[in-house]
């Protein structure tokens, strides 16, 4: 009888969990599916801006490229000139 005791102590230990798990676990899955919702309005949102500025870009004059010229180089941030040595 003993056997049959200890079966039914695991029974209902296992029970319980799968009762836990029963109840927790519907709150669990509609908790994702608002979050997914909200996810996917905001991607279609992103989206549809994109495809606006895509748009925007399209119908926009092409800029013009000019070929730089040594004068209208930007100058390097770094003085690469040496100063004068003390000897000279």
């Amino acid at each position: 009888m003993e056997i049959v005791g200890g079966f039914m102590v695991m029974l209902s230990i296992l029970g319980f969990f799968l009762t836990v798990v029963w109840l927790i676990f519907p709150f669990v899955v509609f908790a994702m599916k608002g979050k997914l919702d909200r996810a996917y309005l905001l991607l279609e949102e992103i989206d549809r801006r994109l495809a606006a500025v895509e748009e925007s870009l399209k119908s926009a004059p092409a800029p013009r490229e000019e070929p730089i010229s040594q004068a209208s180089a930007p100058h390097s941030p770094i003085d690469v000139s040496l100063p004068p040595s003390a000897g000279e």
